[in-house]
Parts: structure tokens; sequence; C-alpha cells
């Protein structure tokens, strides 16, 4: 079960079947990403494809010499373009493939289109979702609810990516989901409506288990997008963003050209693969032993390696270094700049309190922790709403429950109304009265622990605590203990074994938190492979603007008031 590998594959099948001979790429922007993600332009290059287009792109040029290889969404504008395409073809030759299941009336309309018979062949080749990490996908899908229901249109993309990616892992599943949650539900009668027309699809071998699908709702769970983050990937996308990838470094003060937009990609990238999930002062300690590796070669005296400033300086003094290694430049520039973050926001100490308020059962404490920070100038409006989030989840029922001060202390902060409006959406989003779990489980036992990594100064690594809701839930149902009551299953038919093969979707998004407790979970529980994916990979900034969409703030309407449990017409 390894999305990446499935997309690579078809897209190595798409050109392989093309035959020799110089190609184009022909993609709309979803492919775009959905291409780019699993294999760098060099490596199809050397496939022989020279060129990569848009469909949508009004000024390409005839090249008869070419041979156009197009991989398409199967939507109507998709559709349009390429039957104007084949009507004055600029490609000796089509070779199509759509990403989904493409309707007969439009395939016909295509063959209608292609009066000078250029088209070699129409395959349908499941690549319909970004492979993010090979346990976990994306649909790059934000705003996804108004109140408690489906944006319609997301439905029916939610529907056809993850219907696309039971396909491409071959897999039939049972289904389970989330009863609190209306979404939940009509996607999974959504998923199965499909799996029920196309059933010649899913027509696979028979595996003795049979593979089992789980779909969830961000909103049983606000309160993990909400943490700031200490493993590598993961605190990436929080304080730089990963977008397909890629990291927009142009704000970096001092920022050399070349690194303005760097690709962190585990697949072509050796240190990142090793580097993943470790922790903030491990990579630190593993970027200055490859670099210490590398001094041994050289004959110039030992530098010491002390800070990551020491490091910048080494790495811009050697030209060449630079050239041999632009991973290492890479990753010292991303390292630099996330060391530079934590200790510009204070986040050690943001970050502990949030700990404290996700897994302790304190309230005096962090009542007083939160006000504390609250007061330090150096503390981000993000930073401070976050915290006030978190306070206003956890202890929402508290008889001593202080939320409306901390606004108060919010509002001397200078936070903006923007913001504070926030906190009230989170908790209709994400509060005691929506969520169908028990998010909180008090752990008064457990006091954080922190360790700090001597080896490196200005990397300093916190070891969190927190684990996502995901953790208990996919624990309870490998071992055959999750209530049928809370996440019943869709027809009659239920699973008498412990799953095998899981595939675990979270509408509203998941987070790269999640993944790293998948990637565990793969590690330690043998005979037992899971995904997961979700309507796209949050961090706090990107789940506070889709908190906002489902409120219908953004929208100049309070329609949340009475959105608690409304049925959408079918």
């Amino acid at each position: 079960m390894n999305v990446t590998l499935a997309v690579k594959q078809y897209v190595s099948k798409m050109i392989e079947n093309s035959g020799p001979g110089m190609k184009v790429l022909l993609m709309d922007k979803e492919t775009t990403s959905i291409v780019s993600v699993v294999y760098t332009q060099s490596e199809i290059l050397q496939k022989e494809v020279y060129l990569f287009e848009r469909i949508d792109s009004q000024n390409r040029d005839t090249m008869k010499h070419l041979k156009a290889i197009c991989f398409l969404r199967p939507t109507k504008e998709n559709v349009e373009c390429l039957i104007q395409e084949l009507r004055r073809p600029k490609y000796s030759v089509y070779f199509i493939y759509f990403s989904n299941v493409i309707s007969k009336s439009e395939v016909k309309a295509l063959a209608e289109a292609d009066e000078q018979e250029v088209v070699a062949e129409v395959q349908e080749f499941y690549g319909d979702f970004i492979a993010v990490n090979p346990h976990l996908f994306s649909l790059n899908l934000t705003g996804v609810a108004r109140g408690r229901s489906w944006e319609p249109t997301l439905l029916a993309r939610s529907t056809q990516g993850l219907t696309s990616v039971l396909l491409a892992l071959k897999k039939c599943p049972m289904i389970r989901y989330q009863l609190s949650s209306d979404m939940a539900k009509r996607l999974a009668e959504s998923v199965k409506q499909i799996i029920t027309k196309e059933y010649e699809l899913f027509d696979f071998r028979k595996t003795e288990v049979p593979p089992l699908l789980l779909i969830l709702d961000r909103s049983d769970d606000a309160i993990t997008p909400l943490l700031n983050q200490w493993t590598y990937q993961a605190m990436v996308h929080e304080l730089l963003g990963l977008n397909n990838n890629r990291i927009d470094l142009s704000r970096v003060p001092g920022i050399s050209k070349d690194l303005r937009e760097v690709v962190l990609s585990a697949e072509n990238d050796e240190f990142y693969a090793n580097n993943l999930y470790l922790n903030f002062g491990e990579i630190g300690t593993n970027i200055k032993n490859l670099m210490e590796d590398f001094q041994k070669k050289k004959p110039k005296g030992q530098q010491k390696l002390e800070s990551i400033s020491d490091m910048k300086a080494f790495v811009d003094n050697y030209p060449q270094f630079k050239k041999m290694s632009g991973t290492v430049s890479k990753h010292v520039t991303v390292v630099g700049e996330l060391s530079r973050l934590v200790s510009d926001r204070q986040l050690m100490e943001v970050s502990e309190v949030e700990q404290e308020l996700a897994c302790q059962n304190d309230h005096s404490n962090a009542h007083q922790n939160v006000r504390r920070v609250l007061q330090n100038p150096k503390v981000t409006e993000l930073d401070a709403v976050r915290l006030v989030m978190l306070y206003a989840l956890r202890y929402e029922k508290h008889s001593s429950n202080n939320l409306p001060g901390l606004m108060e202390d919010l509002n001397r902060k200078g936070v903006s109304e923007r913001h504070r409006r926030m906190v009230q959406s989170m908790v209709e989003y994400g509060g005691k009265r929506v969520r169908g779990s028990d998010l909180i489980t008090p752990t008064d036992a457990v006091a954080i622990t922190k360790q700090f990594f001597k080896g490196l100064k200005g990397v300093e690594n916190v070891y969190t605590q927190h684990q996502p809701l995901l953790h208990e839930t996919l624990d309870q149902l490998i071992k055959g203990r999750l209530k049928d009551s809370q996440f019943p299953y869709l027809g009659p038919s239920t699973l008498r074994d412990r799953p095998q093969d899981i595939i675990v979707f979270i509408i509203g998004g998941a987070t790269y938190e999640e993944a790293l407790t998948v990637y565990n979970l793969n590690r330690t529980m043998p005979g037992v492979r899971i995904v997961l994916g979700g309507t796209t990979i949050h961090n706090t900034k990107s789940f506070l603007e889709e908190v906002t969409s489902a409120a219908g703030s953004g929208h100049g309407g309070d329609r949340v008031q009475g959105a608690g449990r409304h049925s959408s017409r079918r």
C-alpha cells in the first residue's frame, strides 16, 4: 500500500505505452501537481519527454515531430479543450489518459472530434490525488464545509479522489464512518455508490481479510492542527508552509537567489528521507555530522561548527561545496530559518503551554500559564490566538472557565478582531457539542518532559507528549475494539477479523503529526498496513481558514448558529 509508487507506476506506464521518440506531456493544473510531487523534471526528461505543456495554454506551437501524452482530470473543461485540440492537432499522435472514470458520451465526443485519426489510445489511470508520502495522500481541497454540510462540488471531487486511491491501490473495501458527522456519512454513501456502479473496476482478487476504509471528520479533533510541531516535515509545514513539496523561502532575510524556492521530496533527497520524522534537535545534529564529514576531506584547518550561523558561514565560504552539495545548503538554510523563527517567536515556551493544555488536566495552572505567555510581547498574534483556542476547547465546560478574561487579554495585546472572532468559530467547529468521541483524556500523572539536545547550540528540542486522537482510534480499530455505535459499517456486513489494510480519510484535512502516527503504527504493528488521506494537509494557518470558511464568517453570514444537525438536500 504505497500511494507514491502507485502514481509513479501510472506515469511510467503512460510514457512506456507511447513507445520510443520525442514526447510532450500535456497536463492540466491539477495533474501537473499530481505528477510533479512524485517525479522531478530531470527524471521525466530521461524518458524522452522534452516538453511540459498545459492543455489550457493558448499559445502552444505546432510540433508534428512530437508525440503527445495527455494526462488530464475528466472535467468538462478538459474534455472541451481536448476536442478543440483534436480538431486542429499540434502533435503527430495522442495518447490520452484520464485520472478518473470518464463517461462513454465524452469518449464518443472525443472520437467524433478526431477526424484526422491522431488518437492512438484513451485510457483511465487512477492517479487523481496528490501522493505526499508513501502512506499519505491529499486532494488539495480547502473549505469543504458550509456549516456542517458538504460544499456540493467538493463532495463530488472528494468522492472521485477517494475512489481513485482505492482503484490505484486495488482495494474494494468495507466502509466505516464517524456517526457523529453527517459529512462522513454522505461521503461514505457516495463512495459506496461509485463502487456499486463501477463494480467491474472494483473486481479485485479477494483477500482473506477485506480492506477497510474509515472516514473521519476533522471536527472530532480540532486540537491536533492547532499545535506547534517539532518533527522535520511537520515543522517545515507549520512554520514555512509546504505546498506540493515546495517551500517558499523568498521572505527569509538575506536568502540567495537559487534558494528562494526549494523542493523537499523524500523520493529525491536522501537527507530529507532520513530525517522526515526526526525531531528538531536530532536534525541539527545530523546536519552538523554531515558537514563535519565533508570537512574532514578538506585540507584547510578544522573549523568549529558550533551553531547554525557557523554552518551558514561555512557553506557560503565553499562554492564548490555548495555545488557538490546543494542538498546540504538547502537543509542548512531551512533548519536555520526554522531555528530563527523558534527563537524569534519564543516557540519553545509557547509549545510547552500548548502541550500542557492538550495533555494535562490542571485548570488553574493552565490558565496562569496562558495569561503569562499572552503578556510576552514576542509572542505573535497567531500563537496567542491558538493558545486561547486550545484553552477554549480544553476547558469549555470547566466550572472556573475564564474565556472572557483571556479574550480581554487578546484585545489588550492588540490582536485583530478577525482573529478574536475565530476563537468562537473554533468552539462551534470542534467543541463538545459537536464531537463524537472523547477527545480530552485526563493524564494528570504525565508531567511534561523536556529534552534538550546538547549537540547543537541554537537548536533545542522539546519532546512533545501529545498523541492525536487518530492514534487512539486506529489502536482500537486494529484491536477490534472500535465501537460500532460510534463508527458504524455502511451496509449489513461487518469485519470479523483484525483488519490488515486500512485506508483512513479525514474530511476537513489531515496533519503531518497524524501522518507520523500512521508511519509509527505501520512500523510497529506487524501485518497492518495503513494509508492516511485528507481533503488537504493542514498547518495552523490553513486550519483556521478552513474553520472560518465552515463558520460562514468568511461570507459575512452567521449561518453556523442553527447548523447543528440540519440535513442538506440530496
